[in-house]
């Protein structure tokens, strides 16, 4: 490998580095209103409690329970200043009556368990107001979910957006799907093993002469062993064709990401969170390789297909946490399948005219086997973190 070559690889490694989590920053609060009293859960992740005010007495880079315990006043005292509830008939004052940890796909969180009595009547609507790490992180989100006479709502909330008014009354059934159309959409779009492993899988349409060709995209070494060349014949004679070919790899992957979405969400299926971020890894480690070995042999929608049935148990797990309303379970389901549907194709439709463009230039050759290379790379420390089981909390 010469030294530009090498060069690439490192950029590239350092710029997909801080996407080692399967998510950017989001908390989670559940609001259950009952007349006047609300019961409220909120999860916040340690590693952005730590950030904002420190939780490492010691400085050695792990956080243990006593070092979180002795923080729990500061913890809470940062949280509920940056949340607000109130009724119609006025403020909700929130008080903590529990503080725990529990562990999400992306580590570790601080739970905390608060109670709101609002005044006057039970409230008819809520209106909420969210700031938690507004002047920290711009690409924070605070995922709501709202259970009020049986029915369920969610909201999404962010420094764009962190006041909101909820009405308690049943949904309306176009709103709720359009929510959830959203939630399907950010989804896929925070979700950057996700997004790598679609790109690897887009990167050689552009240069292959049919969906059969993949075996031909073998580049092999100059006779000096310089720089990896995709040889000129394997180049697509047109976009259509190369859009076919996207088209067959995107389809076969949100059909099966459908089906087991489908049944983990329903609990028809489950299996455990860590395996499942581990295969997800692993498919990222695959589907990269392949660009430069043939290890599906032309066979690159079978193999969307099959790593798609794991990658769909991913997408269940943010349904986990904002929870499907009953009433319209099915609706709102459709509703998320949807939403990561149009968020896949929005990366296909920003991807493939560029790509196509530039198939011809050294450029694209070199974003082929370098961003390939980086992208496996990325994938094996996301896979050696999930195998191990990596925690924020030591003993």
């Amino acid at each position: 490998m010469n030294a530009r070559l090498a060069l690439c690889l490192f950029l590239l490694c350092a710029w997909l580095a801080p996407a080692q989590a399967h998510k950017p920053s989001d908390s989670y609060v559940s609001l259950a209103v009952h007349g006047q009293q609300i019961e409220g859960q909120w999860d916040i992740a340690l590693r952005d409690l730590d950030f904002a005010i420190g939780l490492d007495g010691n400085g050695d880079g792990a956080l243990t329970w006593d070092e979180i315990r002795a923080r729990h006043a500061a913890i809470a005292a940062y949280a509920l200043q940056r949340l607000q509830v109130a009724s119609d008939q006025g403020v909700c004052p929130l008080t903590v009556a529990e503080q725990l940890i529990d562990h999400h796909t992306d580590g570790a969180y601080s739970v905390l368990r608060f109670q709101a009595s609002c005044p006057g009547a039970a409230p008819a609507s809520l209106t909420i107001g969210y700031t938690l790490f507004a002047d920290l992180d711009p690409q924070h989100k605070g995922l709501f979910k709202i259970n009020s006479g049986g029915a369920t709502q969610t909201a999404i909330f962010d420094p764009d957006s962190p006041r909101q008014t909820i009405s308690l009354a049943a949904p309306d059934r176009l709103a709720q799907f359009g929510a959830y159309v959203k939630h399907g959409i950010w989804h896929i779009w925070i979700g950057y093993d996700h997004i790598l492993f679609l790109l690897s899988l887009l990167l050689p349409a552009v240069l292959l002469k049919s969906p059969n060709d993949t075996d031909r995209l073998n580049p092999t070494a100059e006779s000096r062993g310089r720089t990896l060349r995709v040889r000129p014949q394997t180049l697509h004679p047109g976009l259509n064709a190369a859009f076919i070919d996207v088209f067959k790899v995107v389809t076969a992957f949100t059909l099966a990401h459908s089906i087991t979405l489908t049944l983990a969400s329903l609990s028809l299926v489950s299996l455990p969170s860590r395996w499942v971020e581990s295969a997800i890894a692993a498919s990222v480690i695959l589907a990269a390789l392949n660009n430069l070995l043939p290890l599906f042999r032309g066979k690159r929608p079978v193999a969307a297909f099959v790593f798609g049935l794991i990658h769909g148990f991913g997408f269940a797990s943010v349904l986990r946490d904002l929870g499907l309303p009953q009433g319209s379970l099915l609706a709102s389901l459709l509703g998320f399948n949807v939403g990561v549907e149009i968020g896949q194709l929005a990366i296909v439709a920003a991807f493939l005219p560029v790509a196509w463009l530039l198939r011809k230039t050294w450029f694209y050759r070199q974003v082929l086997t370098v961003g390939s290379l980086a992208i496996a790379l990325v994938a094996a420390v996301w896979l050696v973190e999930r195998l191990a089981d990596i925690k924020l909390i030591s003993a």
